[in-house]
């Protein structure tokens, strides 16, 4: 029964993980970033989102808090992605995608960053955390679906190996996301227009997705 169940947390882990919001948030912390912050990117925010999903389950099913307070998880999911959308129209709208090409060692290196500035300093740091508190907030999204999939197994009681179980499923499906996003990047947005082309597709898609659970 354990093994069962650890292998449905695991498989609810790589279903879970295909979610549009899901894709569509790493697709917004990612666009235009090198293959090692991609990873870095998708790393985070798998942690943050398995991790967070679980206890939040946890809590809230001791607190058995009813089904419409739930539903406020959702909309707060969604509220971030449209955020997130409206910001990166609006980097699109100032002109605030920037890109900058040198060379390493006679290969030609693009270098992309957003903002007025650009900084060095602790910025896989940043990005690590705020891929990981991202994670954190879509994880109070899911918490209904985990609640219906924690009755499945162990009484509702939730271990380090389940933990474990549905994290490593969302982390394979990210991972392998990122990966083609780092591609995609390296290869079609090495130059500006393509570049500001792209921010605005997902700064788009991420209203539209958010907007879904107003409608």
């Amino acid at each position: 029964m354990i093994e069962y169940g650890l292998f449905l947390i695991f498989w609810y882990g790589l279903m879970h993980a295909f979610a549009p919001d899901h894709m569509t948030a790493i697709v917004n912390f990612s666009i235009g970033k090198q293959k090692a912050k991609v990873m870095m990117i998708t790393l985070g925010f798998a942690l943050g989102h398995g991790v967070s999903l679980y206890l939040f389950s946890l809590l809230l099913s001791d607190l058995e808090i009813p089904e419409q307070v739930l539903a406020y998880g959702d909309v707060l999911a969604s509220l971030v992605l449209i955020l997130m959308g409206m910001y990166l129209l609006y980097l699109v709208a100032a002109n605030q995608i920037h890109i900058r090409k040198h060379e390493h060692h006679g290969i030609e290196h693009a270098h992309i960053w957003f903002g007025h500035e650009h900084h060095h300093q602790n910025a896989n740091r940043k990005w690590l955390s705020g891929s990981a508190m991202m994670g954190v907030l879509m994880g109070i999204g899911g918490v209904r679906g985990m609640l219906v999939t924690l009755s499945a197994v162990s009484n509702d009681q939730v271990s380090g190996l389940m933990i474990l179980s549905f994290t490593l499923g969302v982390t394979l499906v990210f991972a392998v996301f990122g990966l083609t996003i780092a591609v995609f990047n390296q290869k079609f947005l090495q130059s500006k227009k393509p570049l500001r082309r792209a921010v605005f597709g997902a700064g788009l898609i991420s209203c539209l997705v958010g907007g879904q659970a107003f409608l």
